[in-house]
């Protein structure tokens, strides 16, 4: 039976993806900061309460885990968040440490604690939750497209250093999603603002990135998914800003 960990399962992708690697069977151990929120999943999942940010707390819990989750074969680094949407030179620093923390440093510390193992027994597959904001800039992504095009070119450089191990690495690129927290978090709990932002659109679904995720960790063991983009119809490529002000 295969073993999947889930960081950020409290909610949004973390929660479906949870969800869809139980229902076909997994062993799933969901870590988030909120317990009550990691007891909805259901008798299916080991819940495990963890803040990413702690590099102690990552290798402790991990380390701990009962022999039946100990070994780990499929790492799903979905924490992170956005925080604000000012130009940088209005932005908060304390938002930006925070998308910092969660989204590069929370990452790693899993990944370095989870690799190891995976290594030794041959196989395992990392798959990382990045961002078409790591491709593509627009006002105000500032720190977040900056974590996320950390998180590509991170999993395109674990796909170098694990050459020949045995060990898939593929990285998640969303466009965007509705029906989840982010836009609540990143607009500091403005609920009618985070709306305002997939209004008279239909975006992707937590489901729709959690089929994905499923899908590439589903391809036999010769075949990584090293990138899957994707975005809901509705989203396509913005035009060039030009500043039209007379000179």
């Amino acid at each position: 039976m295969t073993t999947v960990f889930v960081t950020g399962a409290s909610s949004g992708f973390g929660a479906a993806i949870a969800r869809r690697f139980a229902a076909a069977g997994a062993r799933v151990v969901a870590c988030a900061r909120r317990a009550d929120r990691l007891a909805a999943l259901g008798s299916d999942v080991l819940p495990l309460v963890l803040d990413v940010r702690d590099r102690a707390a990552v290798a402790a819990a991990i380390e701990a885990l009962p022999p039946s989750h100990a070994d780990i074969d499929i790492l799903v680094n979905n924490a992170g968040l956005a925080r604000g949407l000012e130009p940088a030179h209005r932005a908060d620093l304390d938002d930006w440490e925070r998308m910092l923390d969660t989204n590069c440093r929370g990452l790693i510390y899993c990944t370095h604690a989870v690799l190891p193992g995976m290594v030794a027994r041959g196989r395992g597959h990392v798959v990382n939750i990045g961002s078409t904001a790591a491709t593509y800039p627009y006002p105000g992504g500032n720190v977040y497209g900056a974590t996320k095009a950390f998180v590509r070119q991170f999993s395109l450089n674990l796909r170098s250093d694990l050459h020949g191990t045995g060990v898939r690495v593929t990285c998640i690129e969303p466009g965007m999603v509705g029906g989840t927290e982010f836009s609540v978090v990143r607009f500091g709990g403005d609920a009618e603002r985070a709306a305002q932002v997939y209004a008279g659109m239909e975006p992707l679904t937590a489901d729709d990135v959690a089929e994905a995720v499923y899908w590439s960790v589903a391809q036999p063991p010769h075949v990584n998914v090293n990138t899957i983009e994707l975005m809901p119809v509705a989203q396509s490529f913005a035009p060039f800003q030009v500043d039209r002000r007379p000179r």
